[in-house]
Formats: C-alpha cells, structure tokens, sequence
C-alpha cells in the first residue's frame, strides 16, 4: 500500500480549501438534522398531553440505528466547531494593520459579518440545551417525561427567551452558511442555480428556526394566558 499517496491524500484536508469543504459537508449535514429534529419537536404542540412526543423521545432513545447516528452527528459538530474556530483563529493572525479603515459593511452582508458572534451563541446554547434534556434523561435517568422537562423548561421566561434569541442568531448563521456550503462544494455553477440556493437559503434559515422558536412561546403563553 502506498503509505504516502494516503498521506498526502488525507494532508488535503488541512489546507485552507480541504477545510472549508468539511466544514460546507458537515454543515449540509447538520442542516440536514435541524429539519428532522424540527420534525420531532413539533408534536410537542399537538395537545394530547405530551404522548406523540414521549413516543417519538423514547424511539430516539432507544433505537439502535438512531444511536449510531447520534455518535456521526456528535463528531459532525465537533468537527463543523472545529473548522470554525481554525477560520477565526487565522482571520485574528492575518488580519491587517490599520483595521479601523476597513469597512466590511460596503461588501459583506449583516449574516457574514454576525456569524462569529451568532456561532458562539448557538455553542452556548448547544450546550445549556443538552445539559437540561440529554444530560439529565439520558445519563442522570431524570424522573421526569421529555414533554414534562421541555414543557418545565419552556414556561419559564428567561430560558424561553434565551431559546429564542439563540433561533434569531441561528437564523442568521444559516443565512450565510446555506448557500457559502453549495458555493463551496461548487455546486453553484451558474446565476440561476445561484438565484434558487440563495432562496432555498433564505426560506430554510426563516423557516426552521421560526419552527423552533414557536415551541417555547406557545408553553410560556399558556402560562400568562
């Protein structure tokens, strides 16, 4: 076996280009969970006390197939994280002298300029999101029902809130992530197929995060109203 050739095959993937590709893959992937878990998480809004969602929690707790995928979208963040903070990292050490003069304003959108901020948000979130529900059913055996943690966690106001400007910040991340992916994986290869990923773009990252953010608001208004 030519030991070498693999090498510097695999040696690929840490130039500047090998990364972005990863990072457009994993982030497809990742997309890709967003819709499915979407998918899920909205039975917690069919008012038959919490039993289509309990059902749904349980099958992904328990499934095989499921748990192997759990482990890939595990190492798809870490790596899609990764990725991200070697992009910021070398931004920080190549920047140019006299920054204050650039004004990335003039050509750069809100979604490009936000996605450092929005990607610490959206980590931090990760993070707090499966501390309180993976963390605490699937390791610490909580006494509780998924639909009871959510519907604990959703009624109170900061969490809630917390949830929902995590989404905004995610809207904004996918913004730019949906169609730099296809741009990098040179899948946009001519101005129409350019006009229809950036509207795909633009409806996936309004659509999927609005999804999300209606969950916590529709527990915290039944307790005001």
């Amino acid at each position: 076996m030519d030991t070498t050739a693999n090498t510097a095959g695999l040696g690929w993937l840490h130039t500047s280009v090998g990364r972005k590709v990863v990072m457009a893959v994993t982030g497809i992937f990742l997309m890709s969970f967003l819709v499915v878990h979407l998918a899920g998480n909205l039975l917690l809004l069919r008012g038959d006390g919490g039993a289509a969602f309990n059902a749904y929690a349980d099958f992904m707790s328990t499934n095989p197939l499921i748990r192997v995928l759990e482990v890939l979208l595990f190492v798809g963040f870490v790596v899609h994280i990764y990725q991200g903070l070697y992009f910021i990292s070398k931004e920080r050490r190549f920047r140019p002298k006299g920054y204050t003069l650039h004004r990335p304003q003039d050509n750069t959108t809100i979604f490009s300029r936000t996605m450092r901020i929005s990607a610490i948000v959206i980590l931090v979130f990760l993070l707090v999101h499966l501390r309180h529900f993976f963390v605490e059913h699937r390791i610490l055996g909580a006494s509780l029902t998924m639909y009871e943690s959510c519907k604990l966690a959703f009624e109170n106001p900061f969490y809630s809130a917390f949830y929902v400007l995590s989404m905004i910040l995610l809207a904004f991340h996918l913004a730019h992530g949906f169609h730099s992916s296809f741009q990098t994986l040179g899948l946009i290869v001519n101005r129409r197929i350019d006009r229809v990923v950036r509207w795909a773009g633009t409806a996936f990252a309004f659509l999927v995060p609005l999804g999300f953010a209606v969950i916590p608001l529709y527990f915290l208004f039944q307790t005001l109203y």
